[in-house]
Order: C-alpha cells, then sequence, then structure tokens
C-alpha cells in the first residue's frame, strides 16, 4: 500500500498554535486592527472653511435682499398678479376721503372713554351713580360749565334734571388734548336732543390755561357758581350745527 503516515510537526502546524503566543490579547487586537473601517471622507471640516461659508451665506443674502428690486411672490404668478395702483389714485372709498366732521369724531370719543359710564343712549346709570347726558342742563345750556366737568373731572354728588345723583367720581379728560375734548363735548351737546353749540380746538386750550391752577376736580357747588347760560370766550351760541345729510332749519342763523 501507497498510504503514508503523515509527519507529526505538519499536522501541528494544520490549526493555530495558541501555545506558541503568550497573549491572547495581542491576537484579538490584531484581527481588530485588519477590520477597522476606512476614514476617507470623514474628517471634519476645517474651521476656517466653516467661517468662510457663513460669511458667503450672510454677504450674499445681504446683497439680494439690497438688490433683489423689490421682488415678491407675485413675479412668479402667470396671471400678473393684482394690476398696480395708478399715480395719484387714492385706494379709500368715498366715505373715507370725506372728512370727519367734529360730531363724527366725538362719537368715537365718546365711545372709547364715556360710554361706559353713561351709556351710548347717554341715559347714564342710576344705580351706579352716572347722571344722564341726554337733556341734562350741563349739556344744553351754556358751554363753561360742562369744558369745566369735562377738562378736571367731577367728585360728589350732582344734581341733574331734578335727581340726586351720587358719590361717583369722574375723572379729568384733559389728558386727551384740546381737539379731542373739543370734539367729544360738540358731540355730547348735540346729541340726544341737546341743543348746545359747538367748541372748538381754540376755546379748549384757552379753558386749559385759565384752570392750570385748579388741580383739582371740580365739586357741584364749584359748578352751580358759573352762570348757566355762560359761554366759553368765543364760542358760538344757539342751536347745536346740523348732523351730516341733515339740512339746517329755516330761519337758522349760517354757521361760520
Amino acid at each position: 500500500m501507497n498510504e503514508q503516515t503523515p509527519d507529526p510537526a505538519l499536522r501541528i502546524r494544520q490549526g493555530m498554535d495558541y501555545g506558541e503566543h503568550g497573549d491572547v490579547q495581542e491576537v484579538h487586537a490584531a484581527i481588530q486592527r485588519e477590520k477597522l473601517e476606512p476614514r476617507v471622507g470623514l474628517e471634519p471640516l476645517s474651521m476656517w472653511l466653516i467661517v468662510v461659508y457663513g460669511l458667503a451665506v450672510f454677504f450674499g443674502g445681504a446683497y439680494l435682499g439690497r438688490y433683489s428690486g423689490n421682488f415678491s411672490g407675485d413675479g412668479l404668478d402667470p396671471l400678473g398678479g393684482p394690476p398696480p395702483a395708478k399715480k395719484g389714485a387714492s385706494t379709500q372709498g368715498p366715505e373715507q376721503q370725506a372728512e370727519l366732521s367734529p360730531h363724527d369724531r366725538g362719537k368715537k370719543v365718546f365711545n372709547a372713554n364715556c360710554a361706559v359710564c353713561h351709556q351710548a343712549t347717554g341715559l347714564g346709570s342710576q344705580s351706579q351713580g352716572y347722571p344722564p347726558l341726554a337733556g341734562s342742563e350741563y349739556t344744553s345750556g351754556g358751554s363753561r360749565r360742562n369744558a369745566m366737568i369735562v377738562m378736571k373731572g367731577l367728585q360728589g354728588p350732582l344734581t341733574v334734571k331734578g335727581q340726586k345723583f351720587g358719590s361717583a367720581v369722574m375723572q379729568p379728560w384733559e389728558t386727551l388734548g384740546d381737539q379731542k375734548v373739543a370734539d367729544v363735548l360738540t358731540y355730547v351737546r348735540s346729541e340726544w336732543g341737546n341743543t348746545g353749540g359747538p367748541i372748538t380746538r381754540e376755546q379748549i386750550a384757552a379753558l386749559r390755561k385759565e384752570l392750570a391752577s385748579h388741580p383739582a376736580s371740580f365739586t357741584e357747588p364749584d359748578i352751580q357758581a358759573v352762570p348757566p347760560d355762560a359761554e366759553l370766550p368765543g364760542g358760538e351760541q344757539g342751536t347745536a350745527p346740523p348732523k351730516p345729510g341733515e339740512q339746517a332749519k329755516p330761519g337758522a342763523p349760517p354757521k361760520k
């Protein structure tokens, strides 16, 4: 037979002889080093390169924002977007184009500041101590009394139309400014059937100087000391001016 007995030395070399290595961990470390993934292309960006990119984005955005030629999304509209407004053409309607009258301006001031107490109807509130303005002798009489009340306020009880109202305090409204005080007084004196005349900004400005040395609010005795028909200097007497859309009554004197 030709079968030969293998050499014992070769039989020992067929596998790994761990006996020849003192530390098995070195063998594992060598295997792990061979399996490391390549790092090409994964290096972190340089800080200088990040700064250069950031500056390029910043200055590029600033340049486009300044020299974009008022570009807007409407420029991509296939229909062309809304037609441009003609020069000199007003976008306001006829009612907005017309200047508001002192009566209408005063109504806005009243609704924003006075209606919460005196009510939009001008009837006030008996339970809360707020006197009415409709038909009041203080709103239909001379202009001086109600202008003093609005400018400096009123504290303590007050008798209106024969009824006594409690100790409700009315704050001074001189902070509104001369024009708004004049407008709201014009509205109150010509609304709800009242027949008081209009009040101008110049009259309120003159009254403001006169009352500069009177820091406190008025009381009923202070108001009663003023004649009921006392007018502010330069005021118009007689009936109130016609409201917008109304015709002046026959025989009424023309308003300046």
